[in-house]
């Protein structure tokens, strides 16, 4: 069987042709496919990472930028199709949580489910809060960016690389700010949440209501930090993410082993 090829879209950093799980990895807001470029050696040679590249940043800077979430939904899973050779699970932070677990319910559509979902930084879809920054001038919306400690201070003194990522960020505000989740069937795979204790965008109920959206199994891990608490806790997601893989290419194996 061909191996699928690196798209505009998909960006395998490290190619693992025996891992028996891929790893799918979607950016948040303002965020690209780089950010993800050093999970691979974190998480090991048992797990291949995919990272999606949205259109309007980085190479893909001249595309221009979505219109919706459901834009965005369909033409992630239209791309991940073709990788659906081998288990695919799907991790995404913030903006990309929200946009896992749609691109789950695509999937599952699709007749693929996915091995797992893992999202951080993002209250449950059906727990909506209204939601105003992508209307901000620039400096308002600089200060939200702040406000999530998810920026070096430094990046902010670059006035043309402050000009140039503002309108991917603003657009990938838009899109999840006018996201409005549509009720229906809870997944079928494990879902692991991880949240921050200081995080202005989630509380712990709007966390732990996650547990609503899969009949599977639910794990919730609270870490110290703010929105952005995942850059330092790296070492503790890949290690629950490595173990909830770990599991179900066990429970693969020894139900391909069963007469």
């Amino acid at each position: 069987m061909t191996e699928p090829q690196s798209t505009l879209w998909i960006r395998r950093f490290q190619p693992r042709p025996a891992a028996p799980v891929r790893l799918v990895c979607l950016p948040h807001a303002g965020g690209s496919a780089t950010f993800f470029a050093g999970l691979p050696s974190l998480l090991g040679a048992g797990v291949e990472v995919l990272a999606v590249q949205y259109p309007g940043r980085q190479d893909r800077r001249n595309e221009p930028f979505v219109d919706s979430l459901a834009e965005l939904t369909g033409a992630v899973v239209d791309e991940l199709l073709p990788w659906t050779d081998r288990p695919l699970a799907l991790f995404g932070h913030s903006l990309g949580a929200v946009l896992a677990f749609e691109v789950a319910r695509g999937l599952t559509a699709a007749g693929h489910v996915p091995a797992a979902l893992f999202v951080s930084g993002r209250r449950a879809p059906s727990r909506q809060r209204p939601g105003y920054a992508h209307q901000l001038d620039d400096d308002g919306l600089l200060r939200e960016i702040r406000r999530l400690s998810g920026t070096d201070d430094r990046v902010f003194a670059d006035e043309e690389l402050v000009r140039m990522v503002l309108p991917a960020i603003r657009a990938d505000y838009r899109i999840v700010e006018n996201y409005r989740y549509e009720p229906g069937p809870p997944l079928d795979c494990p879902l692991t949440v991880f949240t921050g204790t200081d995080d202005p965008k989630v509380s712990a109920a709007e966390a732990a209501a996650w547990g609503e959206h899969t009949s599977d199994t639910f794990g919730l891990h609270t870490l110290p930090g703010g929105h952005f608490f995942l850059t330092a806790h790296q070492e503790r997601l890949t290690e629950e993410i490595t173990k909830v893989l770990l599991s179900i290419a066990v429970r693969r194996g020894d139900a391909a082993g069963r007469p």
